[in-house]
């Protein structure tokens, strides 16, 4: 069952950013004061601030989205092929979900893992039909019987199965296992838009803006990335993974030997600034999960420099801490799955914050937060 709460109007200084082991209303976020900026990492217009912590929580039992697909033990199709995914021993195997035509903003997973499984807004999974990109931060808990996931389309013009193959994996780009969490704008428009068209048009743009990046460095028009409708093809391009390697490589280097020697200081999060402006922050509840999803995003951030080039402006470490602390709420909407997650959706004055909180046993934290700058 979900509840959904809607709170509107003038609400109290509220902040998103820090963990707090402790279930709170629906609506109450938690102060940021527990968290610091790391020196800046820069890579042409791309600036990235390690956020540490002096707190941390114990995530060794979730499982990503990759590691489930990589596995076996979880599985994503569309929504006409949900009889077949019931999870491996049901406690109730005679109910079997309605059979339905697949839809475009709708797919199933079944988690038939022992540990709960923590889903992002923007991760792309690519098959079935066409591909596409989770649209809400969620938890899915063991061995879970069919959910319905909320996605958007990434891929518009096909609506076929890919070499007759229904489920879907993890896309892959640039070598990295675990593949492809989308660019800020286009996870921006599926988390706070949620309007198919919206993410359409971002996937457009960054299609073509990527096709100029490239033409422009290697000298001849890339007809392959500017006539493909797939987002996830353009991504795995050579020649595109050539353009975000040049943006991601010294910031992943530079940052895995800043958190090498500062591990004890809780690194987990980034706050994430291109052409001199901050546009986004990913803030997790432990190291351990930060480093999960690390090497997909910092391509994402990179990504997002790439289409959006220009003068590499210079953005401060104040800017950047501003960002992560100014959290007056105009409205806020809590969605509930009890027992099982809270995910609220913030939004103040040129942002929108997501935090998703566990509400599985022993847990009680958020362990993810985005912001970004709308």
């Amino acid at each position: 069952m979900r509840l959904f709460v809607d709170v509107a109007g003038i609400v109290l200084l509220v902040a998103v950013i820090a963990l707090v082991p402790t279930v709170l209303p629906a609506g109450e976020l938690s102060s940021s004061s527990h968290y610091s900026l790391l020196e800046p990492i820069r890579s042409g217009n791309l600036t990235v601030f390690p956020v540490v912590s002096n707190k941390s929580f114990d995530t060794g039992d979730f499982i990503t989205l990759d590691e489930g697909i990589r596995s076996g033990d979880v599985v994503v199709t569309e929504a006409g092929q949900a009889r077949g995914l019931i999870r491996r021993h049901s406690k109730n195997p005679d109910v079997m979900p309605p059979i339905r035509e697949a839809e475009v903003n709708r797919l199933v997973l079944v988690n038939n893992s022992k540990r709960p499984l923590l889903l992002l807004a923007g991760e792309v999974v690519t098959g079935g039909k066409q591909d596409r990109v989770i649209g809400k931060d969620r938890i899915v808990p063991p061995e879970s019987d069919p959910v319905d996931l909320s996605v958007f389309c990434v891929e518009p013009g096909r609506w076929v199965a890919a070499n007759g193959k229904a489920d879907f994996s993890a896309g892959r780009a640039g070598g990295v296992m675990g593949g492809i969490v989308a660019s800020p704008s286009v996870r921006g428009s599926a988390m706070a838009a949620k309007n198919q068209q919206q993410v359409w048009n971002e996937v457009g743009k960054a299609k073509e803006a990527m096709s100029e990046a490239v033409t422009v460095e290697a000298g001849v028009p890339m007809a392959e990335v500017s006539s493909t409708t797939s987002y996830a093809r353009v991504m795995e391009n050579k020649d595109v993974q050539k353009q975000v390697d040049s943006v991601a490589v010294p910031v992943q280097r530079d940052y895995e030997s800043v958190i090498h020697q500062l591990r004890d200081k809780n690194a987990v999060g980034i706050v994430v600034a291109v052409n001199g402006e901050v546009v986004w922050a990913d803030i997790f509840a432990s190291t351990q999960l930060l480093q999960k999803y690390w090497p997909k995003l910092v391509r994402s951030y990179a990504t997002e420099a790439v289409i959006t080039r220009a003068k590499a402006a210079q953005v401060s470490s104040k800017e950047a801490q501003k960002f992560l602390d100014t959290l007056e709420a105009r409205h806020e909407t809590s969605d509930i799955e009890p027992g099982v997650y809270r995910q609220t959706e913030i939004s103040g004055d040129g942002f929108k914050v997501f935090e998703l909180m566990s509400l599985l046993p022993k847990t009680g934290f958020p362990v993810h937060i985005a912001k970004m700058a709308d």
